[in-house]
């Protein structure tokens, strides 16, 4: 397997760049790369250190640097170096500048300003943490959305990324099999609540791993595979009789859980305005 150093540029965080390469690099087999993250690059002297950068490790540069100059000094120096210079964002950003009939402002982290939607998703990944696991059921109104699922299905990571890529208030409550779920849970009617549910046998696995990773007894019946098996089911049976949508996050990362979520979310929505078109959004 060919090794390959590629390093990204940004005058932010980096972390819009980080997930721009990583959805690309997926897409190549038989390719290592190293990752070299430069972040926050304001000034002349830090292009200059990434240049030192690159000529210690030559590869390409994707970035998203808005200042002109230090573009100019990126790109320069990339092509004295003969290696690819790559601006992510500069096709969308000129394609909508044409559409809205504007300039650019360019000024670097501005979609890190402390703004109101800012402070929308620290609110809301408060809520999420101080709402997790079935605590703090008794003001459940104040949700948006509510997770419910047996034990391993993900609920507390997809509520906190939830929380905090949409600032949407999630919290999440266990199902366990012979013990009621809390009246405060049944009888909600403002949030939109939606069951996780796994296959048994991946539900396992997970769970002998947490065992491990704890040090904590191997065998028992959180991890016998016929008690898993009769718990899957009966939450199958509780999220169909109430009526709520359903989503196996077996085969799905935290982020396809929390997109497939909103997009249970946002239908639920539109068939609540379309059903009462006088009604306040929450």
């Amino acid at each position: 397997m060919k090794k390959y150093h590629l390093h990204l540029v940004s005058d932010a965080t980096g972390e819009t760049i980080q997930n721009i390469a990583r959805a690309c690099l997926v897409q190549f087999d038989g390719v290592e790369v190293e990752r070299h993250l430069w972040s926050m690059v304001r000034s002349a002297t830090q292009v200059k250190n990434v240049v030192s950068g690159i000529e210690n490790n030559p590869g390409a540069v994707i970035f998203t640097l808005i200042d002109n100059d230090m573009r100019r000094i990126l790109t320069d120096e990339c092509g004295r170096l003969n290696v690819p210079c790559i601006s992510v964002l500069d096709g969308v950003m000129q394609s909508l500048s044409n559409y809205f009939g504007t300039s650019i402002r360019g000024l670097p982290g501005r979609q890190h300003l402390l703004d109101a939607e800012y402070f929308d998703r620290i609110d809301a990944m408060d809520y999420a943490m101080s709402h997790d696991d079935g605590q703090g059921v008794a003001d459940l109104s104040d949700a948006k959305i509510v997770l419910v699922g047996v034990s391993r299905t993900s609920k507390t990571p997809t509520s906190i990324y939830i929380a905090n890529h949409s600032g949407i208030k999630t919290a999440n409550v266990p199902f366990v099999p012979g013990v009621p779920l809390r009246e405060e849970l049944l009888q909600a009617d403002g949030p939109f609540i939606i069951g996780l549910t796994a296959s048994p046998d991946r539900l396992v696995q997970i769970r002998r791993n947490r065992l491990l990773m704890l040090r904590e007894k191997a065998e028992t019946d959180y991890v016998d595979p016929a008690r898993v098996k009769l718990e899957v089911a009966e939450a199958r049976k509780l999220f169909g009789r109430m009526k709520w949508p359903v989503i196996d996050v077996t085969r799905r990362s935290i982020e396809e859980t929390a997109a497939a979520i909103l997009q249970h979310y946002g239908a639920f929505h539109e068939r609540k305005a379309a059903s009462n078109p006088s009604a306040p959004e929450r």
